[in-house]
C-alpha cells in the first residue's frame, strides 16, 4: 500500500462556523490535526480546503494545502477533488480521509485504519471503539457500527451504521470513528454516485457505500478520539490540549 492522508476542511460547519480556524492552545484546530497526521508517518499529508483562509494558515505552517470548490457537497468529494491535483499520476493507491475536527487524535489510529485493506475483499476501511456507557449508546451524535469481531480478531465487516443503538440484545456496541481508508477506485466510484436513501434518512454518508454493494472493514481501537462539533466541544478541547502541547 502507498497511502496519502487528505484532511477535508471548510468554514461553513452548521453547528460551529469557522471550525478549522478555531483557536485551541493558541493554534488553529486544523494545525493540530495536521500535526497528528504527520506524526502517524504513514504517507504524505495534505489539507483539502474549502476556502482560501484555511489554505493560507496551512501553508504558513509549512503544510500542503489544495483549494477546492466550496460548493462540493461532502468531505469525500473534497478529498477526491484534491487527490486529482495532488496525485495525477495515481501513485497513491490508498487515500485516508481524516476529519479536520479531531485535534486529539492518537496518530497510531491512522496506521490502524489501514489494517482491513490487507484483505482484498474490502473496498474501504474505518475504525470503531467500544461504547462503555448508556449515555454514549443513547446519543444520536454517536454513530454506531453493526459489526461483530470473532474471538481474537482485530477486523470485522460492517453490516450497517446508525445513530440508533444497534444491534439489539446483549453484547458490545461499537462507536464509529469517522476516519476512512479508501482504495482509490472505490473512492472514485463513491463520489460518482448520488446520495442513497438510507444515507439521506440516517444522515450518514458511509451508508451510500453499503447500499451500492461496497464492503467496509472495521478495525477496532481502544477508545474513540474526541471530536469538535459544537461550541461546548471546542471549550472541552481547549481544556484538554492546554494540558499538553505534544501532538504525538
Amino acid at each position: 500500500m502507498n497511502p496519502i492522508i487528505i484532511i477535508p476542511a471548510r468554514m461553513a460547519a452548521s453547528r460551529l462556523p469557522g471550525k478549522p480556524l478555531a483557536e485551541i492552545a493558541r493554534r488553529p484546530m486544523i494545525l493540530h490535526v495536521l500535526d497528528r497526521a504527520r506524526a502517524a508517518a504513514i504517507g504524505p499529508v495534505a489539507v483539502a480546503c474549502g476556502e482560501p483562509e484555511i489554505a493560507a494558515v496551512v501553508r504558513a505552517a509549512g503544510g500542503v494545502a489544495v483549494l477546492t470548490d466550496a460548493a462540493l457537497p461532502s468531505g469525500s468529494d473534497r478529498v477526491h477533488a484534491a487527490l486529482a491535483e495532488l496525485d495525477p499520476d495515481q501513485r497513491h493507491d490508498v487515500i485516508v480521509n481524516l476529519q479536520g475536527d479531531l485535534p486529539s487524535l492518537p496518530p497510531h489510529h491512522l496506521a490502524a485504519v489501514l489494517a482491513p485493506l490487507a484483505d482484498p475483499a474490502f473496498d474501504l476501511a474505518t475504525l470503531v471503539a467500544p461504547i462503555d456507557s448508556a449515555a454514549e449508546a443513547a446519543a444520536e451524535q454517536v454513530v454506531k457500527a453493526a459489526c461483530a469481531f470473532a474471538a481474537g480478531a482485530a477486523v470485522a465487516p460492517a453490516l450497517y451504521f446508525s445513530r440508533a443503538a444497534i444491534p439489539w440484545g446483549a453484547g458490545p456496541l461499537w462507536h464509529h470513528i469517522g476516519i476512512y481508508a479508501w482504495r482509490r477506485a472505490a473512492l472514485a466510484r463513491f463520489v460518482a454516485l448520488p446520495p442513497s436513501p438510507l444515507e439521506q434518512r440516517e444522515r450518514l454518508e458511509q451508508l451510500r457505500a453499503l447500499e451500492c454493494g461496497m464492503r467496509i472493514g472495521c478495525a477496532r481501537v481502544a477508545e474513540a478520539p474526541f471530536g469538535v462539533d459544537t461550541p461546548a466541544d471546542l471549550e472541552r478541547a481547549r481544556r484538554m490540549l492546554a494540558q499538553s502541547r505534544d501532538p504525538a
